[in-house]
């Protein structure tokens, strides 16, 4: 009986540590705003609005880019795009975020590339404006630009 009530004590004891443990765990780590838009310049390919999502997990970071202005030239199959974002840092300097994640398109459907992925720090602030969206398709590099600063604001990463 004496085993019984030691072992049901550690489980207690255990449980309780558990329980614990995630209460002070550290809060997880975002990015705000996850969402913000630009207005977009990609010379022959397009030009017109996208729409950026970032996502924050410890140091690293992703960012998907969506745009119905911006349309595939040709039908696209998935994962055939490799795309670097290059975000502006506040205080100087810049982020990529690479990648070769999209999904298949079809000739004339709107682009969308990521999740891209980069290494941010706590407190950086990334800004599209001044940076670009280089995406190289059988060889032929479509490169798009901010005509403007995001919209709400840049993003901030905790």
């Amino acid at each position: 009986m004496r085993r019984k009530r030691i072992a049901a004590g550690a489980a207690l004891a255990a449980g309780a540590l558990a329980v614990t443990g995630l209460a002070f765990a550290p809060a997880a780590l975002a990015v705000t705003p996850q969402t913000a838009t630009i207005s977009a310049d990609c010379g022959t390919f397009g030009s017109g609005e996208a729409t950026l999502t970032a996502t924050q997990d410890g140091t690293a970071a992703t960012v998907t880019v969506k745009s119905s202005a911006i349309t595939a030239p040709i039908a696209l199959g998935e994962d055939s795009i490799a795309s670097t974002l290059t975000l502006v840092k506040s205080g100087g300097g810049t982020v990529d975020f690479t990648g070769t994640q999209n999904p298949a398109m079809s000739a004339g459907a709107p682009v969308e590339v990521g999740p891209l992925s980069g290494t941010v720090a706590s407190g950086d602030s990334l800004e599209a404006f001044g940076g670009s969206l280089r995406m190289t398709v059988f060889g032929i590099t479509i490169t798009c630009t901010a005509t403007g600063p995001q919209s709400p604001g840049p993003f901030v990463f905790d």
